[in-house]
């Protein structure tokens, strides 16, 4: 009898558990983190630009259940490179101040507190603010830059209780440049810590 009511009690648990994983949940939190970017010209011939560190502040969602989940993300990005135009000799520290939206889907891998986290998506980014060295903003084609880009991201996180450790690559999509005979697309990584507020 007794070996029976134990049966009964782990089919019981092990019901309510994958109930519980089928069942949608919702968290919110904040991160900060630092950025280590580039900028690149496509062909790679006449810039060469070198990685500088930049910042990123914000607040990120989760939306889950059945072992995927999708996770908006809201971030102020500072990204930096030290330009360098073969061609014309000359060099300066170029910056962007932007808004930047990740539309990610992910998968947690772990049970209870602790999990590692498997994520992906696109990245939408406003630019709110350009800065061009003096002797760059001289050259026509490194003048003018777009005020919206794309890109994708993925990368790896950690959840521990309720702390958020993230590393990611982010690959440009979209050109920054509205020369088109001067592409240029920014690539990073990201380093990030963040917070589960509920």
């Amino acid at each position: 009898m007794k070996k029976y009511f134990i049966l009964l009690c782990l089919f019981t648990a092990t019901v309510f558990v994958a109930n519980a994983q089928l069942l949608p949940t919702f968290q919110f939190g904040v991160k900060a983190g630092l950025n280590f970017s580039n900028l690149k010209s496509e062909d790679g011939g006449w810039l060469d630009a070198s990685t500088r560190t930049g910042y990123q502040a914000g607040v990120w969602a989760r939306i889950g259940g059945a072992g995927i989940h999708f996770q908006p993300e809201l971030y102020v990005t500072g990204k930096s490179s030290e330009a360098k135009l073969i061609e014309e000799d000359k060099k300066g520290k170029v910056t962007f101040t932007s808004l930047d939206l990740p539309l990610l889907l992910g998968t947690r891998i772990g049970f209870g507190p602790a999990g590692l986290r498997i994520v992906a998506g696109p990245v939408v980014s406003f630019v709110v603010d350009k800065n061009i060295g003096e002797s760059l903003r001289q050259v026509p084609k490194f003048s003018e830059y777009k005020n919206q880009a794309w890109a994708v991201t993925g990368g790896l996180g950690l959840d521990i209780s309720n702390f958020r450790a993230d590393v990611r690559y982010e690959h440009g999509l979209s050109e920054l440049s509205k020369n088109d005979n001067a592409p240029q697309k920014v690539n990073l990584w990201t380093v990030g810590v963040g917070y589960r507020l509920f």
